[in-house]
């Protein structure tokens, strides 16, 4: 099953060092984002510059390292949608970069609107249903955020709106049934998205952190489902800056 696909004794036939050689070292922090519009927005505001790419047989992506103050650097990139893209992306951007430390945020549909109108969201488990996530940590219903606490209180401390709780990871956006709606939202899931639980699973294996948070767009659990909200929490800016925050948090954490 592939629910128990997770094999850790034995050893990978493809690595990143058979495919990109010896690994490099440039900077510690990486920050990611999904949308084809910050992304342009981003490197017409820092300085920055281009490090790596990252390619594929439909396209290639640059890699940048952004110049945030005097004092900051971080990686920056366009990450790939779902969680066994975004996740292969973690491990590459880290064999080419040296980034362990990864910030991730994007849209999520609501569960539960009541909790989520006007807030971040600051994961505290995801519901593994996508395939990536079997393949790098044994088999269980959710994964846990382990630095969700550490986020929490960095949006607490920066007076931010948010409110934690467990998501729902899963690949199929067009098979959110109504009864899979309801069972997650029974066990406490106030949204769904596309990558964390692969991301989180990825970063657990090889050591990496993850600091993942969400902005909600559009509303699942609704009688006649509209898109309305979903472009805007996929282009706010806003999840930008509130990265680059992070990052220099995490930088005097050091």
């Amino acid at each position: 099953m592939i629910t128990h696909s997770f094999d850790p004794d034995s050893e990978a036939v493809i690595t990143p060092a058979s495919l990109f050689g010896e690994r490099r070292k440039i900077c510690d922090i990486a920050i990611a984002t999904f949308s084809r519009e910050i992304y342009p927005a981003v490197l017409e505001k820092y300085p920055n510059e281009q490090i790596a790419e990252i390619r594929a047989a439909n396209r290639i992506r640059p890699v940048h390292l952004l110049t945030l103050d005097a004092q900051l650097k971080a990686v920056f990139y366009l990450s790939e949608i779902g969680a066994a893209m975004a996740g292969t992306d973690v491990i590459e951007i880290n064999w080419k970069t040296g980034a362990d430390r990864f910030i991730l945020s994007g849209s999520a549909g609501a569960l539960d609107q009541e909790a989520t109108a006007g807030k971040y969201i600051v994961p505290t488990a995801a519901y593994r249903d996508e395939g990536m996530s079997y393949h790098y940590a044994p088999p269980s219903d959710y994964i846990s955020i382990p630095k969700a606490d550490a986020l929490a209180g960095f949006f607490s401390g920066h007076h931010l709106p948010f409110v934690k709780g467990k998501v729902w990871t899963t690949d199929a956006f067009y098979m959110e049934t109504r009864e899979l709606v309801r069972k997650r939202k029974a066990e406490g899931c106030i949204a769904v998205e596309m990558e964390l639980a692969g991301v989180q699973a990825v970063c657990d294996h090889y050591g990496f952190e993850l600091y993942d948070f969400l902005l909600t767009g559009d509303v699942v659990d609704q009688p006649l489902y509209s898109p309305e909200g979903l472009a805007e929490a996929n282009h706010s800016f806003d999840q930008f800056d509130i990265a680059v925050m992070i990052a220099k948090s995490l930088q005097l954490r050091n």
